[in-house]
C-alpha cells in the first residue's frame, strides 16, 4: 500500500463522509470509494460499517487508523529531516599533505563564514590514500597535488603550484645564485614518501632531465623535511607555498636550478558517480572561484 492510500483512509476517518474526504483531498468521491475498497481487499478485512448511509469504523478500521496516522506522521518527519539535511548538510573532505597544510584551512574558513550550518570533516594523507578513499566513498571531495590514476575519478585543476629546491642557510648551495643541475647528484635528499604528489612531481622532472639522486631520508611530514633541511642534513624539493615563512625569515634558502622547473596544479577530485549535494557544489565553486 502506498502513502496516498493511507492519506485517503485517514481523511475518510476524520470526516466519516466520503464526499467530505473527496473535497478535502481535491479528488472525486469515486476515487475515495475505490481506495477504501482496495484497502479492504488488500488486508482482507472490513474497515467501515455502512449503516443508514453513515460510516462507522470497525475494530480493524480503528487499528489501521492508528497505524496510518503514525505512517503519515513518520513521512512528515522524514521530509522535515531530509529538508534540514539538504539545507545544512555535511562534507567529508580529503586533502593531500601540501594542500591540507597550506591551502585547505583558508578555503574551509572562507566556506564556513558564509555556510556556518554545513559540517565539514577533513582527512589528510598523500594523494594515493585520498584516491583510495574517494573510490571507497569514505571521502566526498578530495583536494590533491598529485596525479589521480583511476578513470572513475573526475579531477579539475583549481590552482597552480611550483616546487623549489631548498637548503639550509649554511649549505654550500646558499651562496650560489643558481644551481647547476649536475650539482644535485652530489647531495643527499630529504624527500616525501612514495604516493605523495610532491614526490611524484620531483621524480618525474629528475627523470626527464636524467639526473640521479640519493634519498637519504624519506618521510610523510612536510615539517620534518623542513626541520631536517634547516639542520643541514640534506636538501629537498618542496612546494614554494610550504616554505614561504621559513624563506622570509631566512631559516631556509630557496634556490633556482638552471633550466629546471617543477610545475604542477592542485586539483579537486570526486567519484564520477558521486551525488553532489548543494553543499558540495558550493565548496567546489569556492575552490574554482576563490573570493
Amino acid at each position: 500500500m502506498t502513502l496516498r492510500y493511507f492519506e485517503i483512509f485517514v481523511a475518510v476517518c476524520n470526516t466519516m463522509r466520503m464526499t467530505a474526504a473527496a473535497e478535502q483531498l481535491f479528488i472525486s468521491q469515486s476515487a475515495i470509494s475505490q481506495a477504501v475498497n482496495d484497502l479492504e481487499k488488500y488486508y482482507d478485512v472490513r474497515l467501515f460499517e455502512r449503516l443508514s448511509r453513515k460510516l462507522y469504523l470497525t475494530p480493524a478500521g480503528e487499528k489501521l487508523y492508528s497505524y496510518a496516522q503514525h505512517i503519515i506522521g513518520m513521512n512528515a518527519d522524514i521530509e522535515k529531516e531530509m529538508k534540514a539535511l539538504k539545507e545544512s548538510g555535511s562534507i567529508r573532505l580529503g586533502a593531500s599533505v601540501t594542500v591540507g597544510a597550506n591551502v585547505l584551512p583558508a578555503l574551509v574558513a572562507s566556506f564556513k563564514q558564509s555556510n556556518p550550518q554545513i559540517d565539514i570533516t577533513v582527512f589528510e594523507d598523500n594523494t594515493v590514500k585520498i584516491e583510495e578513499r574517494l573510490l571507497s566513498d569514505k571521502t566526498d571531495l578530495g583536494l590533491v597535488e598529485g596525479e589521480i590514476i583511476s578513470p572513475d575519478i573526475i579531477t579539475m585543476s583549481f590552482a597552480d603550484d611550483e616546487l623549489t629546491l631548498i637548503c639550509g642557510v649554511k649549505h654550500r648551495f646558499a651562496s650560489m645564485p643558481v644551481i647547476e643541475s649536475h650539482e644535485l647528484e652530489k647531495e643527499d635528499f630529504i624527500i616525501r614518501e612514495p604516493g605523495s604528489g610532491t614526490r611524484k612531481t620531483f621524480e618525474d622532472v629528475m627523470s626527464a632531465y636524467q639526473i640521479s639522486w640519493n634519498a637519504k631520508w624519506v618521510c610523510n611530514n612536510t615539517d620534518t623535511i623542513k626541520e631536517a633541511v634547516m639542520a643541514g642534513l640534506g636538501v629537498s624539493v618542496i612546494s614554494k607555498i610550504a616554505v614561504r615563512k621559513e624563506v622570509d625569515f631566512e631559516k631556509l634558502c630557496a634556490k633556482t636550478i638552471e633550466g629546471m622547473r617543477f610545475c604542477r596544479t592542485f586539483k579537486i577530485a570526486y567519484h564520477k558517480n558521486k551525488y553532489l549535494t548543494p553543499s558540495m557544489k558550493k565548496f567546489i565553486d569556492l575552490c574554482m572561484n576563490p573570493k
